[in-house]
């Protein structure tokens, strides 16, 4: 072969390769913009500060973070990201002592005011000895108002528990460490809406909710304990990052799969468990605030 012949296919060759490293870069980073597979990363890959600055601490090395109440200030962080469906989990370890009157939440929404998509962890203070009460919600284009409320079966305050979220196109659970505590369904075709549109942000907050939180507002907060902390940390994030434009409608994930269409045997059954002994209230079976069950309460069993 002659030289010249030699560089003209040298350089198709190279041309060739150029287009090859071309789309895979295109496909990695599709891929890498569907989805954000991180398992217990640290706080900065994930969050930032929103909120009382001065009352917020980065700990273990990035791998935690403090929010502390106090009457000078609330404290709160965000993710810096928005996600339309996924697995999503945070450890948290409680307020200790006397907690009465604050709420420590954990919380995914669309914000976008009277339509907004809302998923609620609100952990609701006591009077030292008394249990911590469990208070999650559900919000679908703006409508809520479906809250329940368990007590847990372990002390939450001694050491972080991951509450979790897997949200896909049929399903949402709330899982408490690997128990599922609450499960609602899709079923858009029967008029009930379900969020499957609005990308959500993570959010995570500690503040004074003294006029409801505790006992109905009977008991109030006791600012002589403060400051109030509770930690943050083993975040794991894997769900459809929005921040490229992705379309996350028609993206695919793990959470996507088939075994996860519906809530299998097992988890079932630890859901019972968990309703028939630690829930203390489910608006399905609040006669006085709903005299008629909301429609998507029809398809609950009777307690």
């Amino acid at each position: 072969m002659d030289p010249a012949s030699a560089c003209r296919i040298g350089r198709t060759a190279n041309r060739a390769w150029g287009v090859a490293a071309i789309i895979l870069s295109v496909f990695v980073t599709f891929i890498v913009g569907q989805t954000a597979h991180t398992a217990n990363g640290k706080f900065d890959d994930f969050y930032e500060v929103t909120w009382g600055h001065d009352h917020v601490s980065v700990v273990d090395g990035g791998s935690s973070v403090q929010l502390a109440l106090d009457q000078v200030n609330a404290s709160s962080f965000a993710s810096k990201s928005k996600y339309l469906f996924g697995y999503f989990s945070t450890g948290i370890k409680l307020v200790p002592g006397n907690s009465a009157g604050t709420v420590t939440a954990y919380y995914f929404s669309s914000e976008t005011g009277d339509v907004r998509d809302e998923l609620d962890f609100e952990f609701l203070g006591n009077s030292t000895g008394e249990p911590y009460v469990l208070q999650t919600n559900v919000f679908a284009n703006g409508i809520g108002r479906r809250e329940q409320r368990i007590y847990l079966w372990f002390d939450p305050t001694q050491e972080l528990h991951q509450y979790s979220i897997l949200w896909n196109r049929n399903q949402i659970v709330f899982y408490v460490d690997d128990y599922p505590i609450r499960f609602f369904e899709n079923k858009e075709d029967e008029g009930i809406a379900f969020p499957t549109s609005q990308p959500m942000g993570i959010y995570a907050s500690i503040w004074n909710g003294d006029i409801w939180a505790t006992q109905g507002g009977a008991v109030k907060l006791n600012w002589t304990y403060a400051p109030f902390v509770s930690e943050f940390g083993n975040f794991e994030i894997e769900g459809c990052d929005t921040v490229n434009n992705v379309n996350c409608a028609s993206a695919s994930g793990w959470w996507a799969g088939s075994e996860y269409q519906n809530m299998n045997a097992a988890d079932t059954s630890k859901l019972k468990w968990v309703q028939q002994n630690y829930m203390v209230y489910d608006y399905c079976y609040d006669t006085t605030r709903y005299p008629t069950p909301p429609l998507d309460c029809t398809h609950k069993p009777a307690p």
